[in-house]
């Protein structure tokens, strides 16, 4: 049996040892993420805008999916052509006609989303898809024109006839695709027909 000095003694060694570490711990500095925070630190902090993980709008210049990044493809594209670097031109013009398409394809696919959901976002959506497509369409015209005055008409033909199936004969864009493809011989059938030959017919036989 233990005598009984030796327990009280053990007893009270634990309770001094005990009390030593409680106040090492209470005396060690916090951890960085629990001390105590600054005065004032409960307000919203200012967003670095050179951090890369910030989420911006993409209709910023600076964003290449937007219509202003496709339009400043177009833009360097015409200047290419005035300095009749057609090789610069026909890379903006592919950039361009595929950043419009890429537009034309995501507002068509949250139109359909929302059609029947909500009607006023889905016809929003739809009217940005025909705008990004009208802008496809001119960025695909204007690249048929550089093909052709670089002589190559077997690249500007299929550009001329997805125009046409885009836009349809009756619109402008249409009619002025259909003009490249007569001047180049591709069809031999005017369209519109010249006002006297809609006033006159041809008799039938």
């Amino acid at each position: 049996m233990e005598p009984l000095g030796l327990t009280r003694v053990l007893r009270a060694t634990g309770a001094v040892s005990l009390s030593i570490v409680t106040a090492s711990i209470l005396l060690q500095p916090a951890p960085a993420h629990a001390q105590a925070l600054p005065s004032g630190s409960n307000q919203a902090q200012p967003i670095d805008s050179n951090d890369p993980n910030v989420l911006r709008p993409l209709t910023q210049d600076s964003s290449l999916l937007s219509v202003q990044g496709g339009q400043k493809l177009m833009d360097d594209a015409s200047k290419a052509v005035s300095a009749q670097n057609y090789t610069l031109a026909v890379k903006k013009l592919q950039e361009a006609r595929q950043v419009f398409n890429q537009l034309s394809n995501f507002y068509q696919e949250l139109a359909g989303s929302f059609s029947g959901i909500d009607n006023r976002v889905a016809d929003s959506q739809r009217t940005k898809a025909l705008s990004a497509a009208q802008m496809r369409d001119q960025a695909t015209y204007q690249l048929a024109l550089v093909h052709r005055a670089q002589n190559q008409p077997e690249l500007a033909v299929p550009l001329l006839v997805q125009i046409i199936r885009s836009q349809q004969p009756t619109r402008d864009l249409g009619q002025k695709a259909y003009q490249q493809l007569l001047e180049l011989g591709f069809v031999d059938s005017p369209y519109p027909r010249p006002r006297a030959e809609q006033s006159n017919p041809a008799p039938v036989r």
